[in-house]
C-alpha cells in the first residue's frame, strides 16, 4: 500500500495511507514519550498522561468524549510503550472528519480536572495490581529490570504505586509541554481517504502548534560482562521464565538474521523449539521466541511456562538449543520456511486500514527510514544461513546471557550454573 508522508513547517509529521476499497478509516496521532523518556521521580507519568487526555478538553467533557467516539461506532483506545504513547480511533471512513476532530482535540487540548486526577489514580493502582497477578506478563518488568537496573530502559511503563499516588496536576502540564510538541509528533491517517481533505483537516487543527526544544529519552547503558540471574519466588501454579542475550540496537541491519533466527527456534508449532519442548518433553504449554531491537538496545529471548518441578531442566535444554542454532548452519529447507512465515506473517498482519497505519506510524516515530513490505521482503530473502550464524555468534555468549523467573524456585545456585552456553 503506497503513503504519502508530509512535514509541517513546524516538524509536525503526517503520514497518508490511502485505501479505496476499505470500509474504515482510522486516525492515529503517535508521539515520541513513554516510559524511557522519563526519570525516578517521574516513572509512570508518561502512562497516567494518556489516561488523563481522555478525561476533558477544552471543548468536550470526558462523558462527551466517550459518548461523541461511541456514537460513530468507534473502536478507540490509547496505548503507552518506553519509547512512544499512540492515541486512535477508527471508524467507517464517511466518519474521518469527526475522527480527525475528536483525536486531534484529545492530543491537543487536555485539561487534566483535577477531580478525574484522583479517580483514575485509584484506577492505575487497580491496573498494577492486576498485571501483580498475571506472572506471564509479569515476568517482562521483571526482565527488564534484570537487564536494566535503576534506568528508564529498566522502569515499569505504569511506574511504582508510590509516584502514581503523588503526581499532581502541575507534573502532568510540565510533561505535557516538554513532550507533546510538533517535532517528535506524528499523525496517520489510513483508510478510504481524500488525502488533499485530510491533509487540510490536520493542517487546520495542528498547524499552529509552535516549535519547542526536543528533549530526547536518555541513553541506555548496556554494558554486561557475566549472565545475570534474577528469580521472583513467588507461589504459583507454573514457573515463567525468559532466557536471552543483549542484541543489536533498531537500526543494525544484523536484526534480520536474528528475525529469522527468532522464527526457526520459537514461531508457530514447527519450531524447533515447540518440538522439543512441547511435543516431544512436554515441559510447557506455551514458548516463543522473539527478536526484540529498540532504539538503542536490544534483546534475543526466548519466553517460556514450565512446570515448577521442571523449570530447571527446561533451562538446560533452551541452552543446549541456543548452543544448537548458533553453531550449526540452519538447513536450507528450515531457512527458507522461517522466511516464508516471516512474509506470511507481514501480509496477515497487513490487511485493514489499523495495520497500515500501526505498520507505517510504528516506523516513522522510532526509524530512520520507513521501509515498505515489498523492500523489508527483499531484505529478508537476502539473508543467509552463515549471515544469521555470524549474528547469533556475536550475541549468544555467557556475558550477554540473562534469566528472569517467576514462580515458587528457590535454588539460586543450580539455576546459576546452568547459565552456560
Amino acid at each position: 500500500m503506497k503513503y504519502k508522508k508530509r512535514i509541517l513547517p513546524n516538524g509536525l509529521r503526517i503520514i497518508t495511507v490511502p485505501m479505496k476499497e476499505s470500509q474504515t478509516a482510522i486516525v492515529t496521532v503517535l508521539v515520541e514519550a513513554g516510559s524511557e523518556y522519563e526519570n525516578k521521580k517521574t516513572s509512570g507519568l508518561s502512562h497516567f498522561l494518556e489516561h488523563m487526555c481522555f478525561k476533558g478538553t477544552k471543548s468536550r467533557t470526558g462523558e462527551q468524549i466517550c459518548y461523541e467516539l461511541d456514537s460513530l461506532g468507534a473502536e478507540n483506545n490509547a496505548f503507552t510503550g518506553h519509547e512512544r504513547t499512540g492515541y486512535y480511533a477508527k471508524a467507517r471512513f464517511e466518519k474521518i472528519n469527526q475522527l480527525i476532530d475528536i483525536v486531534s482535540d484529545i492530543y491537543l487540548n487536555p485539561i487534566f480536572p483535577g477531580k478525574d486526577i484522583e479517580i483514575e489514580r485509584g484506577v492505575i493502582l487497580e491496573e498494577i495490581n492486576m498485571y501483580e497477578d498475571i506472572p506471564m506478563r509479569k515476568i517482562h518488568d521483571i526482565y527488564s529490570k534484570l537487564l536494566f537496573g535503576n534506568q528508564p530502559a529498566g522502569f515499569e511503563i505504569s511506574g511504582p504505586r508510590e509516584n502514581v499516588k503523588t503526581f499532581s496536576r502541575k507534573d502532568f502540564l510540565n510533561y505535557y509541554r516538554k513532550h507533546y510538541i510538533p517535532q517528535k509528533t506524528v499523525v496517520v491517517v489510513s483508510g478510504n481517504i481524500n488525502e488533499a481533505k485530510v491533509l487540510e483537516e490536520i493542517k487546520k487543527r495542528f498547524g499552529s502548534l509552535s516549535r519547542r526544544p526536543i528533549i530526547k529519552k536518555p541513553k541506555t547503558i548496556v554494558a554486561q560482562n557475566q549472565p545475570r540471574l534474577k528469580i521472583v519466588d513467588k507461589k504459583i501454579d507454573q514457573t515463567h521464565i525468559i532466557i536471552g542475550f543483549r542484541s543489536f540496537n533498531l537500526y543494525d541491519k544484523r536484526n534480520h538474521a536474528l528475525t529469522i533466527a527468532a522464527t526457526v527456534l520459537g514461531s508457530g508449532m514447527s519450531s524447533r523449539l515447540f518440538k522439543k519442548m512441547r511435543d516431544e518433553l512436554g515441559l510447557c504449554y506455551y514458548v516463543r521466541a522473539a527478536s526484540l531491537p529498540s532504539i538503542d538496545y536490544g534483546d534475543f529471548i526466548v519466553t517460556i511456562g514450565a512446570a515448577n518441578k521442571r523449570a530447571l531442566e527446561a533451562i538446560k535444554v533452551l541452552a543446549e538449543e541456543f548452543k544448537k542454532i548458533r553453531d550449526e548452519i540452519i538447513p536450507r529447507k528450515e531457512l527458507n520456511k522461517a522466511k516464508d512465515i516471516i512474509l506470511g506473517k507481514l501480509a496477515n498482519n497487513l490487511e485493514s486500514s489499523e495495520d497500515w497505519a500501526d505498520y507505517y506510524g510504528e516506523q516513522e516515530i522510532v526509524h530512520e527510514k520507513i521501509l515498505t513490505p515489498s523492500e523489508y521482503a527483499k531484505r529478508i530473502k537476502k539473508v543467509s544461513a552463515a549471515d544469521v550464524r555470524k549474528a547469533l555468534k556475536s550475541i549468544i555468549r555467557d556475558k550477554g546471557l540473562n534469566l528472569a523467573i517467576i514462580g515458587p524456585q528457590k535454588d539460586t545456585d543450580a539455576f546459576r550454573r546452568a547459565l552456560k552456553v
